[in-house]
């Protein structure tokens, strides 16, 4: 599949350089940027220690160029999330299948939208399917929250059958995923959402605030005993 041709041009056609690295557009919604950025982050802060941090790529919206000529100008997609495993995690401008030991991603996630989700269902997943040979590839609608996972299993995907809760188990990453709150989620063995950054520090907060006035309702107790909390 190419999304370049040859085609005559006026000798007088001034052509962009040559080493542009991502042609991917801006995502449909604040929704879909928002969802791509949580998949992001949430899989850095969960394997800050889990993964050793350095052997990963996780990115979105950016283009994987797959050109059996090896040119970047032929073959490339972008997926709106994707993840690498053993690889350097550095920061890349595009994923370049020749110049990344021939690897493809490990996981795809596609973010449905209006104008996307024909593609997504059919032609990118064929792609995935057949020349990427992705383990697994999800869909997600930010709108209306459908989601819908991939294995491949003999070269051909085969739908991931939901837990009772509604989640669908990623191999690749150990971890459930599913929706919660209208926003696709990371889950771990246990079912339990993985939190953010934000909510760690928000629930952190709360529990110091708790403790606070856990001791504040301790030491008025004491004073109405005649005891000097500050003297224990």
């Amino acid at each position: 599949m190419s999304v370049a041709k040859d085609f005559e041009t006026p000798e007088d056609v001034i052509f962009p350089p040559g080493d542009l690295e991502s042609n991917e557009p801006p995502l449909e919604t604040y929704l879909h940027l928002q969802q791509m950025l949580l998949l992001i982050k949430c899989i850095d802060w969960w394997w800050r220690d889990h993964n050793g941090f350095n052997d990963y790529f996780a990115a979105g919206n950016i283009s994987i160029h797959y050109s059996p000529r090896q040119r970047k100008s032929e073959d490339f997609r972008g997926p709106d999330f994707f993840v690498v495993l053993n690889t350097e995690r550095k920061p890349r401008d595009s994923w370049v299948v020749w110049e990344e030991d021939g690897k493809y991603p490990n996981l795809i996630i596609e973010l449905l939208s209006k104008s996307t989700a024909a593609i997504d269902k059919g032609l990118k997943k064929q792609i995935y399917q057949d020349i990427f040979r992705t383990p697994e590839y999800f869909w997600f609608d930010p709108k209306n929250l459908e989601f819908a996972g991939f294995i491949l299993v003999g070269g051909t995907y085969q739908p991931i059958e939901p837990n009772p809760q509604g989640l669908l188990w990623s191999q690749q990453l150990s971890l459930y995923l599913g929706v919660h709150e209208n926003q696709l989620r990371y889950f771990n063995a246990e079912g339990q959402v993985i939190p953010t950054p934000e909510e760690i520090a928000q629930w952190e907060a709360e529990h110091a605030q708790q403790e606070r006035q856990r001791a504040e309702r301790l030491a008025a107790k004491l004073r109405e005993l005649g005891v000097d909390p500050d003297t224990i």
